[in-house]
This record gives C-alpha cells, structure tokens and sequence, in this order.
C-alpha cells in the first residue's frame, strides 16, 4: 500500500499553544515556517488567538487561535469545526496541551488527580478522536502526543505521581491508537522529554535551578522549546511515514531506554 502524498495545503493543530514559552508555541512557529497552516488551541482562549497573530506575523502562514478545553467534547468539537471552516483539511496533530502536578501521593487528592488524567491522558483521545474521521477519509496523517521521561522513571524531575502516571497512560495510547489506525495513512508517535525549559516546570527556571536540572543529562544543560519543536516537526512530516507507535527520548542522555 503507497502512502497518500501530502495535500499543498495543509493544517496542523497544535493544543496548549497558549504559553508564550512553552512548546507549542515554538511548534507552530516551526510548522508555520514550513509552508503549514497551523491552527493554535489553548484553554486560554486569548492567549490562543494572541499566539496565532504572532506565528502569522512571523511566518506569513494562515493561522487561527482558538479557545478550548481539551478535557470537554463540546469544547473541542467546536474548536476543530472553527478550524475545519478556515484553514486547509488537517493532516497534523500535536498533542502538547498538559497541566503538572507537584503533589506528593499522600497529599493528592481524587479531584486534583482526575484532573490531571483529564488534561494530559483523556485530551489527547478526545482531540484525536475528532480529527481522525477527516484524516481517515484522506487516507493521511501524523499524530505526535507528548509523554515524559517522569513516565519512564516514575517522577524524579519536578512533578510527582498523578502527573507520572498520566503520561505514561499517553505511552499506551499512542501504542494502542497506532494500531488502529495504521490501516489509514495516520501514523502515531509519542515524544518524552527531559527537563526543558518552560513554565510547566513551575515557573521560569533559574540558573541554579537550571545547573542542579542538568547534572544527570550527558550534555549538561536542560533542553529547550526549540530542541522538542524540531523533534515534532520531523515526526509530522511526510518522510515519517514509516514511523509509527514509537517513543522518541529527547532528554539529553538523562534516560537511557
């Protein structure tokens, strides 16, 4: 079976796209520099349409910031129809939307711990579910979910098990998904990154905080948005086509798998 090339134009969704330092950010940068139309969902849906003027201003890429929970059907099947109205059909998926979670065990508590699975573990199956049916009809696409090396090491970086647990969930997903949905053009990959530089360690990280992060890795320093965003984007490109349920370790030689 020959794979179904690329559309001309194309759209790739990129949630948790909000966060000026985050990594989504820096994906749809990426993708937007490469000739993609990039549809940027946050839960802050004026973060969502901030980052989308940026991007577009950036890269000359149509755009579109939108508002959604990625936790909520409704939510996203409103999200996906708005950009299914004003952008290219969706070849790409990225995964990126996450919240932490620092709580020691005995501390969390069942709302605190649904709600970490309901953002990092149940938003990727229902982002995913929603775009499947148009990238199942085209007989293409890429889906890039984001795990952690918190999952294969069971914590030992800032957050603690629920957040663990959860992403290591997206490991058995992305798996699983894979399976199904091989059949269609649609592959399925996961990436999980070490330490990197973003808000969702707690805030911006200082230099100490920084040089004590990097002491485990092999090339002495923590990672960067960029250093992921460029990781997503050859997994979503047309030469990954023959790449499928696997887990890319992006942490600087902290996890050796």
């Amino acid at each position: 079976m020959n794979e179904t090339p690329f559309p001309a134009e194309r759209t790739v969704v990129v949630t948790g796209a909000g966060s000026e330092r985050g990594i989504g950010r820096a994906t749809a940068n990426l993708m937007a520099r490469g000739g993609w139309c990039v549809a940027l969902l946050d839960i802050d849906a004026g973060a969502a349409e901030k980052a989308a003027r940026f991007v577009a201003e950036a890269s000359g890429s149509a755009t579109v910031g939108v508002g959604a929970d990625v936790s909520e059907q409704d939510s996203v099947d409103a999200a996906i129809t708005e950009v299914e109205e004003c952008l290219p059909p969706i070849v790409g998926l990225v995964n990126l939307a996450g919240i932490s979670s620092p709580t020691e065990f005995m501390d969390e508590t069942v709302t605190s711990w649904d709600r970490v699975f309901a953002v990092n573990a149940r938003g990727p199956f229902v982002v995913s579910q929603r775009v499947l049916a148009g990238m199942f009809e085209r007989r293409v696409g890429r889906i890039v979910n984001a795990s952690s090396i918190s999952a294969q090491r069971g914590g030992g970086t800032y957050s603690k098990v629920a957040y663990s647990a959860s992403k290591a969930a997206v490991i058995g997903f992305t798996r699983a998904l894979a399976r199904e949905v091989g059949g269609f053009g649609v592959t399925v990959n996961a990436v999980a990154p070490g330490p990197i530089d973003t808000d969702i360690m707690g805030g911006t990280l200082t230099d100490e905080r920084k040089a004590d992060m990097a002491g485990g890795t092999l090339l002495g320093r923590v990672g960067t948005r960029d250093d992921v965003a460029a990781l997503i984007g050859f997994l979503l490109s047309e030469q990954a086509g023959w790449i499928t349920a696997a887990t890319y370790d992006i942490n600087g030689g902290l996890q050796i798998s």
